[in-house]
């Protein structure tokens, strides 16, 4: 090792709770305290009797100096915020400086790559990196480290868009995110198909937002989901009913119309079109296009890997 592990200006290097237990900064109490579980479970004497005397040096250290903090921080509300604000801020200063430039691959794709991947990539970066990081001296480094930035890069890409994090209703659940890992992903259908599923967690959060009476949250939930799948009639529906709350109804208008277009037999549509006096345009909506065939049309790869040639830059970008 080129340092000393363990020495207080070691230790000193972690700062990131997120990144010590290896979860995602949306990451809920419940997703937290599973992923705390696991990594104690992971480090404890019990399991490391038979293991090399670095892991149970490492775990002798980490677990009580490391873990066992990052969980108190952030096992409350009140201390996500906090941690959250601090990495915002310096996520700030970084920007501010230019000095936000990953060096880890996946840190690199997470800057450039297309919106609509973002939150896609980034949750099962964070998936592929704590699967292994506590398997050793220097999985740890190299994965904790690696998580920091990406979280870093992860915040910087949704400035200006709040990052919602998960709510206890289950509607994001851990499970909805692929298992997959990421080096054996399909590109594009693969991609796709997860890249829908974030649009329904989107549109999930929407709807708990608006029986909460939180209107402009859900705006913001149905414009990632809408930036995701365009052509989802029900998703262009929903941010009619909000804007309707919000007493928007131009805007409203315009959504109502593109549900119907999309799917005229949308009852829920229908009434409103009706309250609103909208007419009623019978013409077949458009052959919609996949997210799966957009991304198609914008690469000329179909095979490559996200720890491959996915992180080589896309020429038509």
């Amino acid at each position: 090792m080129p340092h000393a592990a363990f020495t207080p200006e070691w230790l000193n290097r972690y700062t990131d709770p997120y990144a010590l237990l290896g979860v995602s900064v949306a990451a809920d109490e419940r997703r937290i305290l599973k992923r705390y579980r696991v990594v104690a479970k992971q480090l404890h004497p019990d399991a490391l009797v038979e293991v090399p005397a670095e892991l149970r040096l490492l775990a002798d250290q980490v677990l009580p100096k490391l873990v066992n903090p990052a969980y108190q921080r952030l096992k409350q509300d009140k201390g996500r915020n906090e941690v959250l604000a601090t990495l915002r801020f310096k996520v700030r200063r970084l920007s501010r400086d230019q000095q936000i430039q990953p060096t880890s691959k996946p840190g690199k794709y997470l800057l450039d790559v297309a919106e609509a991947e973002v939150d896609v990539f980034y949750e099962q970066a964070v998936d592929q990196l704590c699967g292994r990081q506590y398997e050793s001296l220097a999985d740890f480094e190299t994965c904790t480290q690696q998580l920091s930035e990406i979280n870093l890069v992860y915040l910087r890409r949704k400035m200006g868009a709040p990052v919602i994090r998960e709510k206890r209703t289950g509607l994001v659940a851990a499970a909805t995110i692929s298992s997959e890992p990421l080096a054996d992903l399909p590109a594009n259908d693969a991609r796709a198909s997860s890249g829908l599923a974030y649009a329904e967690r989107h549109f999930g959060r929407a709807q708990e937002y608006l029986k909460g009476k939180n209107i402009q949250a859900a705006i913001q939930e149905l414009k990632d989901a809408l930036r995701i799948d365009p052509q989802n009639s029900s998703y262009h529906c929903l941010m009619g009913q909000a804007y309707l709350l919000q007493k928007l109804p131009g805007m409203a208008k315009v959504h109502f119309k593109q549900a119907l277009r999309l799917n005229p037999k949308n009852a829920v549509a229908l009434k409103y079109a009706r309250q609103l006096n909208l007419p009623l345009d019978q013409t077949p909506p458009r052959p919609a296009t996949t997210p799966s065939q957009n991304r198609t049309n914008d690469t000329n790869s179909t095979k490559r890997s996200l720890f491959g040639g996915l992180f080589s830059k896309d020429p038509s970008r």
